[in-house]
């Protein structure tokens, strides 16, 4: 358990809100070439958020600001750190790991702001920063036992079998998982995502994370993922990745999925591989409470970009509370409207409040950060409590603590 900060460190802290505006960023750069000196710490990190065109550092950057303007009420951030505890499971961060971390922090600040970076207000980030520290490790601990000790559970990293691969579109494909070891795995919370330990020759370690595709089942793990241009990981899996390849896998992970017991009508909605968690909730939602009303809207380039849309329509059929409305921003020559897809264009407010209950629906959403920026903003404006409107993102840990 942390102590309660001192008054000192609060004030001291917060002083330091100009300073951390104007030379923030420059000091989480710092911080992370210092801690990548050494490969056991460098591992640990997805590689591809961080350099000169990453979003982990600013992510980060944003996140200490937060953490200083919020030092007086931190409950503020509950919903962001429980988010970083969970990715730090998955990425197996272990309470040996912060100190490391700790003494690069303070070298940055130090090396960055000079004569500014007193002893006082270095002693006050280290006991900012071990304050939250404990409170992650706390939280990743219960997070590390339950997953340890739940059926099928497991800690550390598993190995896992491709028992099959297959193509969802021109850019997607979906890969099934079966444990090596025959046993079961933990039944994930839909909308939850694997870490993978990926071995790929002439790069370091690599970490990624994929949401799992489908619901849980007890046996297997599917995840469904989109080659990127410049994508190391995604273009290993789509060109090597195939029935016998052996995968380590860390437990599932993450605070965005559907309840056990959903309260109200439920909305889904997604834009390109954004789709993943949403077809887990969707078969999840038709196995569990098939009588509960839910509609599933998804959008994406045109018919060679649309994954799962058989499946999908599949699961809907002959289900009258299950409504699927498919948009296609430049549907090719070969798309049929009605067949293919049933509207062009995006997901927008104008639809969201003609077609969607959002007096009455819990709403998820899952895609890219303008779609997201514009659909949850829509949603709040729409007076929908905070509460009810459930969002993924695929990117760094840290970018919710700027929230």
């Amino acid at each position: 358990m942390s102590q309660p900060l001192s008054d000192r460190t609060v004030a001291l802290v917060k002083a330091t809100v100009p300073a951390l505006e104007a030379h923030g960023l420059e000091i989480v750069r710092v911080m992370y070439d210092r801690m990548f000196q050494n490969p056991m710490i460098r591992d640990l990190f997805n590689q591809s958020h961080h350099g000169d065109s990453g979003s982990q550092p600013r992510a980060l950057t944003a996140a200490i600001l937060a953490y200083a303007n919020n030092i007086e009420n931190l409950g503020a951030l509950a919903p962001a750190v429980e988010r970083i505890a969970q990715k730090h499971v998955g990425l197996q961060i272990l309470p040996e790991h912060y100190p490391y971390v700790a003494e690069a922090l303070l070298a940055a600040i130090k090396e960055v702001l000079g004569d500014a970076a007193t002893k006082e207000v270095l002693a006050a980030w280290g006991e900012a920063y071990w304050f939250l520290a404990n409170i992650l490790i706390a939280r990743e601990d219960h997070i590390y036992h339950d997953l340890a000790a739940a059926e099928g559970g497991w800690s550390g990293w598993r190995t896992f079998v491709v028992e099959e691969a297959r193509p969802e579109s021109a850019i997607i494909t979906s890969f099934v998982l079966r444990p090596t070891d025959g046993r079961p795995v933990v039944r994930h919370k839909p909308g939850q995502y694997l870490t993978f330990w990926l071995e790929i020759p002439g790069h370091a370690p690599l970490k990624r994370n994929y949401s799992i595709s489908a619901a849980p089942n007890g046996e297997t793990y599917r995840i469904s993922v989109k080659r990127e241009p410049e994508g190391v990981a995604s273009s290993w899996l789509h060109n090597e990745a195939k029935p016998g390849t052996v995968l380590k896998v860390a437990p599932p992970a993450g605070e965005f999925f559907l309840a056990d017991n959903p309260e109200r009508p439920v909305v889904l909605l997604s834009g390109g591989v954004g789709l993943t968690p949403m077809v887990a909730m969707l078969e999840a939602i038709i196995e569990k409470h098939p009588e509960l009303p839910v509609h599933y809207a998804h959008g994406t380039l045109d018919g060679s970009t649309h994954a799962m849309g058989d499946h999908v329509r599949h699961l809907a059929d002959g289900r009258p509370n299950v409504r699927t409305t498919f948009f296609y921003q430049h549907p090719r020559a070969e798309d049929a409207a009605g067949r293919d897809f049933d509207r062009n264009g995006l997901i927008d407010e104008a639809w969201l409040r003609a077609e969607t209950p959002i007096d009455d629906a819990d709403y998820f959403l899952c895609g890219p950060r303008p779609m997201l920026r514009t659909l949850v903003t829509a949603l709040s404006m729409a007076g929908l409590p905070a509460n009810r409107i459930h969002y993924e993102f695929f990117g760094p840990a840290d970018e919710l603590l700027a929230a």
